[in-house]
């Protein structure tokens, strides 16, 4: 028997409670184009395409909105951000280390890449999206964002470095997936895997469909291609780690987050790309790292 094929959410407008907060940004009836404008201080690229919406933020080279026509928002953003601080939302870069850094203290967590400003050096757009070219060079290292936009959604880290002796790198592309509530989501595509609870400190190996209860952070010891379930929206999305040794989950549950109000925690659930801890690389000089995320609609 044919499978019955699920019915498109409608499109969110600024207002709505479920449109993105950038929405009030883009002007009904635009043209298409790339256009930058400031918001809470930071330089944005909004991009008008006939096939989707979306929003680079210059600090962090970060996708903050997609969002194909017709469709609900694919990734939840904070409505405030941090003064000079790291934006919470989108698909935030973190590099060249994961989480807290492994000796020094006071560095700031994931890394300098969020808080950097990025260099856009290239843009093309034509019928069937845009493809987008982000570069960020620290010190010896050099590290490049590739976006293509159109019905999916994906994106390429390259990594690299000149230094005399191999470095540690570790990575993630820590996208935030905008979601109707996340208790009423199911993350499949992990049955069997195995990985490390950092809530529980302790070694874990998923068993079956994967729910939000009250907070998870796991990291997956494989990439895998996995369906992200809102039945709420009767939407899918396919969400492919494969690009990374790790599928990295994430939500903060009741434990509460700066600046983000606990209702607007309750839109998101965090499933990354990731190359981290066990995982971590050792790239000698000249080697290039590459992490890659990929989206579309199931």
């Amino acid at each position: 028997m044919p499978r019955a094929k699920a019915r498109r959410a409608p499109a969110t407008q600024p207002g709505d409670a479920f449109a993105h907060p950038l929405a009030e940004l883009f002007v009904p009836g635009a043209a298409p184009g790339l256009r930058w404008v400031v918001h809470q201080e930071r330089e944005l690229l909004l991009i008008e395409h006939g096939l989707f919406q979306a929003a680079f933020s210059r600090q962090g080279g970060q996708l903050l909105h997609f969002q194909p026509r017709g469709q609900r928002p694919w990734l939840w953003c904070a409505k405030r951000w941090p003064r000079g601080g790291a934006i919470r939302g989108g698909v935030p870069v973190c590099w060249p280390w994961v989480g807290r850094h492994p000796s020094e203290s006071g560095w700031p967590s994931h890394g300098w890449a969020r808080l950097s400003d990025w260099q856009l050096l290239d843009s093309a757009v034509d019928g069937q999206g845009v493809r987008l070219r982000w570069q960020l060079q620290l010190c010896d290292w050099q590290v490049t964002l590739d976006a293509e936009l159109g019905e999916q959604m994906n994106l390429r880290l390259s990594s690299s470095h000149q230094d005399d002796e191999p470095c540690q790198l570790s990575q993630a592309l820590h996208a935030y997936w905008r979601v109707s509530d996340v208790v009423r989501v199911a993350l499949l595509g992990l049955d069997g895997a195995e990985g490390y609870d950092l809530l529980k400190r302790a070694d874990c190996r998923q068993q079956g469909v994967l729910r939000i209860e009250d907070g998870c952070h796991r990291i997956f010891r494989r990439g895998a291609l996995l369906q992200l379930q809102d039945l709420t929206w009767q939407r899918r999305l396919l969400l492919d780690t494969r690009g990374g040794a790790n599928s990295l989950v994430w939500h903060p549950g009741s434990r509460p987050l700066t600046d983000v109000s606990w209702s607007e925690t309750l839109g998101f659930l965090s499933v990354q790309a990731a190359s981290c801890m066990a995982d971590s690389l050792s790239l000698k000089p000249g080697e290039e790292a590459v992490l890659e995320l990929k989206a579309r609609l199931g």
